[in-house]
């Protein structure tokens, strides 16, 4: 029975993390700002499902500086993880707090249910990785967080990601060292932020071995390029963090601008999710096949 959570097992989720990565094709992950989201991640075919930090903080009507807590993360995190059959990837910002706090939140996040985090290189509180002004812990300092997240996870198929921001602080080559270090520290896959082009990509990918991320964000610092060209490039997989927010937030906007105006929602229809699609996702017609001597309403065109 999966109608209250996923049919696919935390650790099996896990296990096609890991096999997609090391698949030969780029794993798609589109960030899910809510459960009802990610069913519909699922249901246009990508292989994954990310849980965006700057996400969750917008949501909660905060700026992604490093505001949000552990518990919030993995409530928010693990809502989202058990609405779907796919693997998800979270952001654990740099683990909030020092290495034991890392560790923790590592086995915070495999309570909840997801398949991997990332932590990343800033100092603490961080910035969003797209701003400018950001600082970088010393190598050594991140070392010691990703070696206490790794020797706390007790799935050994939950991944950690390691993310750096060093690229728009102390340049690329810098960049390159650090993620070489964490590779050797225990990180499963290394998270690129905030690369500026192809060129910078293929470079990377030239001198590291384990599976690369790639961030394609919108408004943000690193040029847009395809699954294609990512794909050709060799990475492994790619996040669209903010996307479906800003796609929500923006006709959410200019809906509201509109029955502002004009005193009505009629001329809106034509672009909002239709109630049918909408019970399509939900499974509105199992729930009543479960249990017809409760759930015994109509669905309208059914």
């Amino acid at each position: 029975m999966d109608l209250f959570s996923s049919a696919v097992t935390d650790t099996d989720k896990r296990k096609a993390l890991r096999a997609g990565l090391t698949s030969g094709e780029l794993q798609r992950w589109p960030g899910a700002f809510s459960p009802l989201v990610a069913k519909l991640v699922e249901d246009l075919g990508f292989e994954g499902v990310y849980v965006s930090g700057a996400v969750l903080s917008a949501d909660l009507g905060l700026p992604d500086i490093g505001l949000t807590t552990l518990s919030e993360v993995a409530g928010r995190g693990g809502q989202i993880a058990r609405a779907t059959n796919l693997p998800s990837l979270i952001d654990a910002d740099t683990g909030f707090g020092e290495p034991m706090s890392a560790a923790r939140t590592i086995a915070t996040l495999e309570d909840a249910g997801l398949s991997g985090c990332h932590l990343e290189d800033q100092v603490n509180p961080k910035r969003c990785g797209h701003l400018d002004g950001k600082a970088v812990v010393e190598t050594g300092e991140m070392v010691k967080r990703l070696r206490a997240a790794v020797a706390a996870r007790r799935d050994e198929n939950f991944v950690v990601c390691a993310r750096t921001d060093a690229r728009a602080i102390e340049g690329i080559d810098a960049a390159i060292d650090r993620a070489k270090a964490y590779v050797d520290a225990g990180a499963d896959l290394i998270f690129t932020e905030a690369l500026a082009d192809a060129g910078e990509f293929e470079k990377f990918r030239a001198a590291v071995d384990i599976p690369l991320l790639a961030n394609m964000t919108e408004f943000g610092k690193s040029e847009l390029l395809t699954a294609q060209q990512l794909s050709d490039l060799g990475y492994n997989a790619v996040i669209y963090p903010v996307t479906t927010l800003r796609i929500a937030m923006g006709a959410v906007e200019a809906g509201l601008r509109e029955i502002s105006e004009k005193g009505t929602q009629a001329g809106l229809l034509d672009g909002m999710q239709h109630r049918s699609r909408l019970y399509e996702l939900l499974r509105y017609s199992d729930y009543n096949e479960f249990d017809t001597a409760t759930f015994n309403f109509t669905i309208p065109g059914a």
